[in-house]
Parts: structure tokens; sequence; C-alpha cells
């Protein structure tokens, strides 16, 4: 039985007297896109920032591949195989593709103390990256400013997969993306699981998230609601269990006596 890519065992975090997260737990295997749901405030930021390094766990642990591991560092976790597409993206708009798909890994040529940037290596590798993925660009070498949203994003995705990415995280990939961006954007997420890719998709979006998940993991308020395939829930119940059921009756008695009294 393969193991999974990555696990969370009864993970909390506290800053603190706050406890953002508490005894969270989840199993994330290769080739599968499991989607992180919960509204703002719900601890999916702090689970990002655990899973990418950031953060350290105040208790529990993560185990990559089966084996427990501890990202000391944004760079252990990359190092590992673990790639975090933060909404920020890491992109700088001014450089070009080619120059943001090696940011940090920037190929050289020439012999110390001459040695400098291979431009022409740079620019076919950074295009041929992003055809795999099934995006066309004008020209490797226009800045990563002048490109979509969506684009920016296609960028980020294909070079967290050239670079080896064996658990990829997207932080609200669609968030504040047209509807055509952000359905370019989940076929990059498709393209990702098809190959062989671990995918945690975090977004509070349920539109976006349900097409493309096969596993959901909920929060609410640092806690687990729950893990569920989605053959075993519907969108409707993801979105009362995310919301919080009890809440929302709450807040629907309180409009329907607000607007009896404004008849």
């Amino acid at each position: 039985m393969t193991a999974p890519a990555i696990e969370l065992r009864h993970v909390s975090r506290r800053f603190g007297s706050v406890i953002a997260l508490n005894d969270v737990s989840m199993v994330v295997n290769p080739g599968e896109v499991h989607c992180l749901l919960g509204d703002n405030g719900a601890g999916k930021s702090t689970l990002i920032k655990i899973l990418s390094g950031v953060h350290r766990p105040s208790e529990g642990e993560i185990l990559l591949g089966g084996s427990p591991i501890v990202f000391r560092s944004p760079r252990d976790a990359t190092v590992a195989g673990v790639a975090t597409v933060f909404q920020d993206l890491g992109l700088i708009p001014l450089m070009s593709i080619a120059r943001n798909f090696f940011l940090g890994r920037e190929p050289q040529k020439g012999s110390f103390p001459f040695r400098r940037f291979d431009r022409v290596h740079a620019n076919r590798v950074a295009r041929q990256a992003l055809i795999d993925v099934g995006i066309q660009v004008r020209d490797p070498t226009q800045a990563v400013g002048t490109l979509s949203g969506g684009e920016r994003q296609s960028v980020a995705i294909a070079r967290a997969i050239h670079f080896g990415a064996k658990v990829l995280i997207l932080d609200e990939p669609t968030s504040a993306l047209g509807v055509h961006q952000a359905a370019m954007v989940l076929k990059f997420v498709i393209e990702a699981r098809l190959r062989g890719l671990a995918v945690i998709l975090i977004t509070h979006n349920i539109n976006h998230a349900y097409p493309v998940a096969d596993v959901f993991t909920l929060l609410n308020r640092g806690t687990s609601k729950g893990t569920f395939r989605k053959s075993d829930i519907s969108r409707e119940e993801v979105v009362r269990i995310m919301s919080g059921g009890e809440d929302m009756a709450v807040v629907e008695a309180e409009i329907a006596g607000l607007l009896a009294r404004a008849r």
C-alpha cells in the first residue's frame, strides 16, 4: 500500500493564549486533490504555514511519505518536495517569466569569476514547462506583470511541478479571478493531480472546490469538522458544515425577525 504523500497527526498551534489550530489531523495521498475548506478565521492560513515550514506545530507531528519530519524553515519544506503557492505567488512583476521561473535556482554558464545567468537555457526550459501544463506564452522574456491573474498562477504552478514537488499547496488560487481565469487555474490543478502530485487546495469557495476535489477537510474556528470523500457528502452539506449550520440558522432567524418588523 502506498504511503500518504503528507499527513498531519493531532496538530495544534498556539500563539500565546490564542489557539489557532486544535487537534487537526488529515491525510493527503498522491494523485489526489485534498480540499481544505473553511470560512475566514477557520485556521486555514495557520495550517498552510505549518505545512510550508513557516510555523512549527505546538503539538502533533507531520509525516512525509510515512516518515516523521520537522520543517525548521520554508526551505526545508521545499527541499523535501512540499511546494506552496501563496496568494502573492512569490513572483516579481518587473522580471521576465523565465527569470521568475528560475528565481533562486538560476542556471549559469561560464567559469568563475565570470559565471552569468544562462538566459537562453532559462527561456527554453520555462517555455517548455509551461507548454507541459497546457499554456502557451507569447515570449518567456516578457514581464510577469503583463500576464493575467490566471497566467501568473500557471507560472507558479508550472515552476513547482518542474522542480520536483511531491506535494503542491495552493492558497486561494482562484481568489479575485474571473470565471474564465478561475477555470484555467482549476485545469492546472487537475493537470498536477494527473501527474501524481498530492494537491492541497485551500479555499473558501465551494463552487470552485467541489468540481476538482477528491477529499474535503472542513475547518471551523481552528478545529476539524471532519474529512469526507466527495462521494460521501453533497455540496450543500459541505456548505452547512463549513459555515456552521447552527450559526446560519440563528442569522436567518434574526433576518426574518427584522423583515417581519419592517412590514
